[in-house]
Formats: structure tokens, sequence, C-alpha cells
């Protein structure tokens, strides 16, 4: 049985975060003192979220009460299996962006690195205190933090371009958040009584059996609508139109913060605000797999018309993001621990594509992929391991990707639903049919002739290395993913 116990040991993670972008800017003028504050608050950052892992492996669920605004409404964390898968794959990945950041930055000799490193701290601060939060107040301001926190990184560049992806980003992100999430936990407060999460038994949920039924799927509705950053189908353009960043971005909100932001807070309210009974009761379990399936399926084929690298990793991340909605709402134990799985599974591999994406673009500035003809022979380090990132995608074994995918077909055997298997098969043929392409192209096709590609060599070692551990920690993953599907685990006993 879980027990509860009072500490604020999860707060540290969020103060060390919280200070970062403070000591970021006050060590502006020496960018070697400024990136170290990077690296060095990133790895203190990781460790003390690791602390937290044997007391919630022994199911000790932590919380700590920061202060009550009203009564049933306060600023509380809670640290439980969930929280932590979340916030060490966030806390551990700011280790290795950090190095990306600082090779790609330099290297472009971008602008306004300050704000940009300030920034990216702040975000990494907004997720974990999303990933720590222990009632859907502290999540709704810890989500809105994070896209505060990753506008300005959206219109880095400040041209004309950037600016109109940043505020569609924002509209968004600010405006769902408002007109649909909002009211979501209003109702909740006044029909349940309550906004903490159900720590304890995700099958029961935190509505009474009292509750009318119309008002339930009402609330469910404006919470799947108002946690656009999941990027569910039709709210999902803001994703796209956010490429415009520079790509240590893109990795960003593909891979650590925003969209895991997204997919983890609506983990949370299918497990722990409506629960499992809940939402068999209801039926709102197999019309959102619909809809998740909906856009796994169509963001796929989109995928395929791209010819823009990053738009085409963009669009298999709308795609991805579903397989994590789809596990989690199927409801079965296989499907629920697959589809929170797939949370470290999707940002290992995907912040390795974005990672080699970057590093083309600073070694020959080419963004197409009918460009890279060719180019593989000349940055082999760089396709092998987006190679490698690839096979996760497409979910071939021994890559993780293949684990989060067999664990959620199981669950949907498991209640019947052999309709969410062939999904994810045609899936992984449409992964197949927009990754394999890029590596074909850059190893075996023949350059154009109008490409003089003689001048490309690899990235910077800031840059290779990060994304060579990656990519390779994505199959080591795979082949032994005991440590996360343990902290899943915990969340049932």
């Amino acid at each position: 049985m879980k027990e509860f116990v009072l500490s604020g040991q999860m707060l540290i993670p969020l103060i060390l975060t919280a200070i970062a972008p403070i000591f970021i800017v006050i060590f502006r003028k020496t960018p070697d003192k400024r990136e170290g504050v990077s690296f060095v608050i990133a790895i203190l950052t990781f460790l003390s979220v690791i602390s937290l892992v044997p007391p919630v492996l022994n199911n000790k669920v932590l919380i700590y009460k920061l202060s009550e605004l009203l009564p049933g409404i306060s600023f509380k964390f809670a640290a439980d299996g969930m929280s932590l898968l979340f916030a060490i794959v966030s806390s551990f990945l700011w280790i290795f962006a950090t190095s990306y950041n600082i090779g790609y930055m330099r290297s472009l000799k971008e602008h306004a690195q300050t704000r940009f490193f300030a920034c990216f701290a702040f975000a990494i601060f907004g997720a974990l205190g999303l990933a720590f939060s222990g009632n859907i107040f502290t999540m709704y301001f810890f989500y809105e933090i994070i896209t505060i926190a990753t506008f300005p990184l959206v219109g880095h560049e400040q041209t004309e371009t950037a600016l109109e992806g940043a505020k569609k980003y924002l509209i968004y992100l600010m405006g769902t958040s408002k007109l649909f999430l909002l009211p979501a936990m209003i109702l909740t407060y006044v029909y349940a009584g309550t906004l903490d999460f159900n720590l304890m038994d995700i099958s029961k949920g935190i509505f009474p059996t009292t509750t009318p039924h119309w008002i339930v799927v009402l609330t469910y509705a404006l919470y799947i609508a108002g946690i656009a950053k999941a990027a569910i189908m039709p709210l999902h353009n803001w994703l796209p139109s956010a490429m415009v960043a520079p790509t240590p971005v893109s990795a960003l909100l593909h891979a650590v913060a925003v969209v895991k932001a997204g997919v983890f807070s609506i983990a949370r309210v299918v497990l722990c605000v409506m629960g499992i009974d809940l939402m068999r009761r209801f039926h709102l379990d197999i019309p959102t797999a619909y809809l998740a399936s909906f856009t796994i399926i169509f963001a796929s084929i989109i995928a395929l018309t791209k010819d823009d690298l990053k738009a085409r990793i963009a669009y298999s991340t709308i795609s991805q993001l579903s397989y994590i909605v789809l596990g989690v709402v199927l409801l079965a134990p296989a499907a629920i621990q697959g589809g929170l799985f797939h949370i470290a599974a999707h940002a290992f591999s995907k912040i390795t594509l974005f990672f080699a994406a970057g590093a083309i673009y600073v070694t020959s500035h080419m963004k197409k992929v009918s460009q890279i003809s060719g180019v593989g022979r000349k940055m082999p380090i760089t396709f092998t391991m987006f190679g490698l990132a690839t096979l996760s995608m497409i979910g071939l074994p021994p890559a993780v990707g293949f684990v989060s995918k067999w664990y959620i077909i199981e669950g949907a055997l498991n209640v019947h639903q052999t309709i969410f298997m062939v999904v994810l098969l045609v899936s992984a043929l449409f992964n197949a049919a927009y990754f394999a392409p890029i590596v074909y192209k850059g190893f075996f096709e023949k350059p154009k002739p109008e490409t003089d590609i003689e001048h490309i060599k690899e990235a910077p070692l800031t840059m290779i290395i990060p994304l060579s551990i990656t990519a390779i920690l994505s199959f080591i993953l795979g082949i032994y993913p005991y440590f996360f599907l343990n902290l899943i685990q915990s969340i049932w006993r």
C-alpha cells in the first residue's frame, strides 16, 4: 500500500531551475561562466530528481503544500512514479541539450544568447514544476509558465516569420488554456470539491459518483481541448508553425518540455482526476482513443508530404504524441504502461533527430530532405545516429520505441480493441516511409550537380557527442527498460 510522506525534497530541483536564469543573466558578459552555470545546475537538478527515486519505489508518495490561496486551492507538490518519469527525462536531457546549445549557438554566432539560455532554463523550471504538481491548480500554473518561457525562444530569430510563428504559438496555447482548461478546472472544483490529484488509487479519480453524467463529459472534453500542448488534431497547428525557432528550441519543444508537458497533463487528468472506473463508466475511453488514432495516421500522412526536414520531424512528433494518449486512454494496465513509457522512449529518440537536423544545418545550411543527397558520407556519425533514432520511431527491436509500442498493442488486445493494434502497425510503416529515405539519400544517393558538399564536415564535438549519446541511450533503454517501467508500475501499488 502507498503512503503519503510530508517532504519538501521535490522543491530542490525547482529551486535550482528557478535560480539558473538569474545566474545566467549575472554572467552574461562571460559566456564560459554563463554556459558553465547551465551545465552545473542541469547536473545538480538531475541528481536532486534522482534522489527522489528510492522512497517512491518504496511505495511512498512525497507531498508538500507550499501555500493555500483559497479553501481547496493551493500550491501543492507531489512526487510519485509518474512525476519522476517526466522529471527524470526532462532534467537528464537538459544536460545534453546544454552542450548541444553551446555548439549550435556559437557555431552560428547567434544573437541574444543570454536570453536564449535563460529562457531555456526557465522552461525546464516550468516542466519540473508541472511534473511535481500535486493538484490541478499547480499544474495549470506551471503549464502557463512553460508557454511564457518558450515564447521568446520560438521567436528568437526576430524575423517577421519567426514573430508570426511565436504569435501563433502563444495564441493557440494561451487561448486554449483560458477558453477550455481554466473552465475545466473550475467545474472540477465546483463538483468534486477539490483540485488535488488522487495519487493513491488511479481507478477512483476525484469526482463523486453523484456527479451528473453531462458535467463529467463536458469537463473531460474541456480538459482535452484545453491541453493543446499535446497537439491532438485539430489543435495541433501551433507545433509546425513553431519550427521557425532554432533547432535546439525545436528539440526542447518536441522532446524535453512542451509537448511532453501536454501529454503528461492529459495522463494526469485521465488517471488522477477522472480515474479508470469513471472513464469506462461514462465511455470516455474509446472515443478519445479514436481521436488519438486519427491524429497518429493523419499526421503521418502529412509528414510524408514534407520536404523540410524539421517539418517532417514535427509532424512525426504530432503522430507519436498520440501514442501516449492512446495507451493511457485504453485503460488496460499494459497499455497505460506502454503509453507512459513512450514519454521517455520518444524523448530520447526525438531529441536525437532534432540534434542531427541542427548539426546538418550548422555545417551545410541545408534544411530540405531533397538537398541532402550524399551529405551522409561527409557526416557519417550524424547520419548514423539519425538512423538509429529512426529505428525507435518505427518501433523496431531493440530500439526503445519497440518496448512502448509492444505494451500498447498488448493493452489494446487485452481490451479487445484490435483496431488500435492495426493503427500502430500502419503508423510504423508510415514512419519507415518518411524517415528511411532521409538516411538512404544521405548515404547512398550521389550529390546533385548543383550542390557543393566538399566543404561539409561533422558539426563541433559539443553537438556530436550529445546526439551520439542520446541515440545510443535510445537502444540501451530498449534493452534495459526496467528502471522506467518500475517507476510506472509504482502507480498501481
